[in-house]
């Protein structure tokens, strides 16, 4: 993430902001020992780091309590858009963020067989979306069956997803060199 856009610390440990006490840490520690740099598969210092710093704030209830101040007014500028757009670049919008997931995923399949999934985070990330931004899309892929969860919860493409991007490449060219 940029300097100048706050960090969604409920979002980098995928829990909501009811989540008690308990499941913080709980969450925490299956994350942290995922991508402690030290573990040799899934390390990721960035992520690690980003993990420890959302737990610092959130697993203290002085800081929670005041990181959730701001937390709310962020979470309300992020849907502020939504309420103020038209309904044809919507339908243009969805139709380009999908295609754009397909994309990313079909990459990593054919990059990383053996690991081929992404996190709803993680598109997050590659998409430049938030989480939320992306249910509709990840709902919609999952209905239509070009996409599945692995047993992590992770998204990955399937063999109809391929089909439809390599059938429809020419297309999907068009419309992702066309986004602004």
């Amino acid at each position: 993430m940029s300097q100048d856009q706050p960090v969604d610390h409920y979002e980098t440990l995928q829990i909501s902001p009811n989540a008690d006490a308990d499941t913080i840490q709980r969450v925490f520690r299956l994350l942290a020992q995922r991508f402690h740099p030290d573990n040799t598969e899934t390390g990721n210092a960035d992520r690690f780091r980003a993990l420890h710093d959302a737990y610092s704030v959130l697993s203290v209830p002085e800081k929670r309590a005041q990181y959730d101040v701001h937390h709310q007014a962020f979470r309300q500028e992020r849907w502020r858009f939504v309420a103020g757009s038209s309904g044809d670049n919507d339908l243009e919008m969805e139709q380009q963020l999908r295609c754009t997931v397909l994309e990313i995923l079909y990459a990593r399949r054919r990059a990383e067989p053996g690991n081929p999934a992404f996190s709803n985070y993680d598109l997050s990330q590659l998409t430049g979306r938030p989480r939320e931004h992306l249910e509709f899309t990840i709902w919609y892929l999952l209905q239509r069956k070009y996409v599945t969860r692995d047993d992590q919860s992770g998204l990955t493409i399937t063999v109809d997803g391929v089909d439809y991007v390599e059938q429809n490449h020419s297309v999907l060219k068009r419309r992702l060199t066309a986004a602004p």
